[in-house]
């Protein structure tokens, strides 16, 4: 049986209108024992997928456990993109079981989320297998997340990817967002989280741009 391909994006890929993005315990005490990531990478990589979000009007939960008694303030990188959006505190290493972030998650109404935060195994996991098992599509930005060892960060990819979740990474996030350059409402706004954000990607750009005059598409 033939196949006819036809120019149209898979379904699998994410739209800034498909999903909503699950900001989790980006804050100083968690990133202390965080050890699978060095703290100015995952940083960068957060505020990379916050900037993503705030740029494509992706809603957005910001969630924090203890942020007044032990864990500290949320990264400046994730909170900045949103001002003036309040944090949802909660007691409960697992997201899912704070009712207030249940409640911002249904008045939101995606059936896609996507998942960041410090630690992978612990409370990226918790929230990821509760959601899939409600039936939901989530994926998890792997290097947006850390945990305290390599292996404690692997594993927990691992343990999620095999009840369905989705790896992917920040810079593809953003990308897959924009997805077409001729989108030019967005085209400023991506490629200069790009120059900040992206790395050698970030500095290609700036390069091409500066000395070659060039602009992607």
């Amino acid at each position: 049986m033939s196949i006819t391909a036809k120019p149209t994006p898979g379904s699998k890929l994410l739209t800034p209108k498909d999903h909503a993005l699950i900001l989790i315990d980006y804050q100083s005490q968690m990133s202390f024992a965080t050890h699978s990531i060095d703290a100015v990478t995952l940083r960068n990589n957060a505020g990379l997928i916050a900037r993503a979000a705030a740029s494509f009007k992706v809603p957005t939960i910001l969630t924090t456990v203890a942020e007044k008694s032990f864990s500290g303030p949320m990264f400046s990188e994730v909170t900045d993109p949103f001002p003036g959006q309040a944090l949802i505190d909660r007691t409960s290493m697992n997201t899912w079981e704070d009712a207030a972030v249940i409640k911002q998650v249904n008045a939101i109404g995606k059936t896609r989320l996507v998942f960041g935060g410090l630690w992978t195994s612990v409370c990226i996991v918790g929230p990821s297998l509760s959601a899939i098992e409600q039936g939901f599509e989530v994926y998890v930005v792997a290097d947006a997340c850390g945990d305290v060892s390599a292996e404690a960060h692997n594993r927990a990819l691992d343990r999620m990817m095999q009840a369905g979740a989705r790896p992917m990474t920040a810079l593809q996030y953003l990308l897959e967002l924009q997805r077409d350059w001729a989108r030019t409402e967005t085209y400023e706004s991506t490629t200069g989280i790009a120059k900040d954000f992206g790395g050698s990607y970030g500095l290609g750009l700036i390069y091409a741009k500066t000395m070659l005059h060039a602009q992607g598409g």
